[in-house]
């Protein structure tokens, strides 16, 4: 009688349910938590480092979208250096970059320094996070990847969570500088298992042409106009803002052209020849400048105009990551058997109402003018999230999938920084330190409720019905 072996993973590869699985799981969830954790945290922190540093609204801004306009910008370049260098390698690189600038940020000395540091920050969670997930689907064999894809989602909406109240505890005990500080450990604990249990890829001989082209002039188109949009109401139609702006445009639309000519496109803009593709980007677009913009002024608001602590003030938007982890699987599975297009419509619609609801918040009880509009908010991302990510990797060839998934997370993180630089502007309070703060954020914040309708509006038009979107 022979005893049956267990079966073996293919080679480069390990099993899941092995120690080394379960540290390749790990280190992935430690590599993209500590980006997503990082941002969230900053969040909260927002208000302690403007008074420690002196800043006030212009250095916020600076400080959140400094690191959105380099991970925005670079995170399609992270992801192509992971496919021509090996994501082993560029997820390490990433790991040490990111924590070299974590370091920086903590120590920063003035508002300038920490908006350069948070720049080169973002950088490094450009070839941290694309590597991270990507490492999932080179450690695995097919039939056991999608099993950690979908523990990778859950624990990584957990630390998503954790971040809010996380910082805001490190704030109020010791100082916003421990929300940078706070990376080390992690880091150190990523890059130790990382080197004991994501296997070595083989040698390979393809090459992967990097586009530096595309990288650089989206970079400087950003930057260029992030920068006109920030310095410009602060100071004025200045020489520098305008050719900023100027220099920022000519950028993008060179970028544009680049990209179409390109053999290896950073953004291959074919992609948008699906509808559907199109659709679900147009959406993101609108939603996640509506929640970066939202979120980025009501923890502002709670702190420098309701008296609330770092603490209370992360406490106080935990509804919306309680509905996210606890809905998106459920309406993912729906959605599965009704199709996408239903949730992205009706999702963003009650969206945009939690949006109105927060225009109520003012010095009365939470549960009365803060707690309704979190709760619906929260509500209408849940039914949007998963049916959003399904319909992106749905509309497009599998071959694409990988890139796909890259450009609707850069769609994103773009949406997070053109809401913190135009969103002060809109709201009538960028470079008026005099100006009704709370009112400003009214203002916002009907702003993003209204574009919340239109991004409702256009999964309406361009997404599909029936079932889940066909490749177009």
């Amino acid at each position: 009688m022979t005893m049956e072996q267990p079966e073996q993973p293919p080679p480069g590869t390990v099993a899941y349910a092995s120690r080394r699985g379960r540290g390749v799981l790990l280190v992935s969830v430690l590599g993209s938590g500590m980006a997503f954790l990082d941002s969230t945290a900053v969040n909260v922190a927002l208000p302690a480092l403007g008074r420690e540093l002196g800043a006030g609204l212009t250095g916020l801004q600076w400080a959140v979208d400094a690191y959105l306009l380099t991970l925005s910008a670079l995170v399609l370049a992270g992801g192509a250096l992971g496919d021509a260098y090996g994501q082993r390698r560029i997820f390490l690189l990433g790991v040490a970059a990111f924590t070299l600038t974590s370091v920086l940020c903590g120590l920063a000395p003035s508002i300038t320094a920490l908006a350069v540091a948070r720049a080169a920050q973002g950088a490094g969670a450009a070839l941290l996070v694309p590597s991270s997930l990507a490492l999932l689907r080179t450690s695995f064999s097919d039939e056991e990847r999608s099993r950690a894809v979908a523990a990778w989602a859950g624990l990584s909406g957990v630390s998503t969570a954790v971040g809010p109240l996380l910082g805001g505890w490190l704030v109020d005990a010791w100082s916003w500088r421990a929300v940078f500080f706070l990376n080390l450990p992690l880091a150190l604990i990523t890059a130790g298992v990382t080197y004991r249990c994501v296997p070595r890829p083989a040698a390979s001989t393809r090459t992967t042409r990097l586009d530096l082209a595309g990288a650089a002039t989206a970079t400087l188109g950003l930057g260029g106009i992030t920068y006109a949009l920030i310095e410009g109401p602060a100071h004025g139609a200045s020489a520098l803002s305008l050719a900023a702006g100027t220099v920022g445009v000519l950028s993008l639309a060179a970028f544009l052209l680049i990209e179409a000519r390109a053999s290896h496109p950073m953004l291959p803009l074919g992609l948008f020849r699906s509808r559907a593709f199109t659709g679900a980007n147009l959406t993101t677009l609108a939603v996640y400048f509506a929640l970066g913009g939202a979120i980025f002024f009501v923890v502002i608001a709670l702190q420098q105009e309701l008296g609330y602590s770092a603490l209370a003030a992360g406490m106080a938007l935990l509804p919306i990551t309680l509905l996210l982890l606890l809905l998106s699987p459920p309406v993912g599975r729906l959605a599965q058997k009704v199709g996408a297009r239903p949730f992205m419509v009706v999702g963003p619609w009650v969206a945009g109402v939690g949006l109105a609801l927060l225009t109520r918040l003012s010095h009365g009880g939470y549960v009365t003018t803060v707690l309704p509009g979190v709760v619906i908010l929260g509500l209408g991302l849940a039914l949007t999230v998963g049916p959003l990510t399904s319909v992106v990797l749905g509309s497009v060839e599998e071959r694409h999938a990988g890139v796909a998934s890259g450009v609707n997370n850069a769609v994103a993180r773009l949406a997070g920084l053109l809401a913190v630089a135009l969103l002060p502007l809109v709201g009538g309070i960028a470079g008026r330190p005099g100006a009704d703060f709370l009112a400003g954020v009214h203002r916002a914040l009907w702003v993003s409720a209204a574009l919340c309708g239109l991004g409702g509006l256009c999964s309406r038009l361009m997404l599909p019905g029936g079932r889940p979107a066909s490749r177009a």
